[in-house]
């Protein structure tokens, strides 16, 4: 099948029209560096707050997209995503958080030197906020060398 374009001319012959094609190999370049960026990303994004997380050797689950992490630091220090929220306000804060969301789903990042009744009490504060899944972070074990 051959496409001619005509110009007002009447000049049937020359063929001065240009086939839109679009040229996908640089969007696909561009969309591979996207993806790349957000894969090295990604990780980094769950962080924010110094936390020593303890090894575990079970496998871990995939986190929600629209997720709340509670970090708890060395010093038993509260904070949500990388804001800092006091003890005695943990409750009402989670409370409104979890008000009008769908999935009640939390991940606490606990440093491993907390003092367990910390954890304890920031799992009580968002059973009181009708949180209906928790999950504690932990880091993978690290593989010992073979040398």
């Amino acid at each position: 099948m051959d496409f001619k374009t005509t110009s007002n001319s009447g000049d049937e012959d020359e063929d001065s029209g240009q086939m839109a094609d679009i040229n996908i190999v640089p969007l696909v370049d561009v969309m591979l560096v996207l993806l790349i960026i957000f894969m090295v990303t990604a990780p980094l994004s769950i962080g924010g707050i110094n936390v020593d997380l303890p090894s575990s050797k079970a496998r871990s689950t995939g986190m929600a997209e629209n997720r709340v992490v509670l970090s708890i630091n060395v010093r038993g220090n509260y904070y949500i995503e990388k804001m800092e929220v006091l003890a005695a306000n943990l409750d009402q804060r989670l409370l409104e958080i979890y008000q009008n969301r769908e999935k009640k789903e939390l991940y606490i990042r606990a440093d491993k030197g907390v003092v367990y009744g910390r954890v304890v009490d920031a799992m009580s504060a968002a059973k009181l906020a009708g949180v209906t899944k928790i999950s504690m972070l932990t880091q993978a074990p690290s593989k010992p060398d073979k040398g």
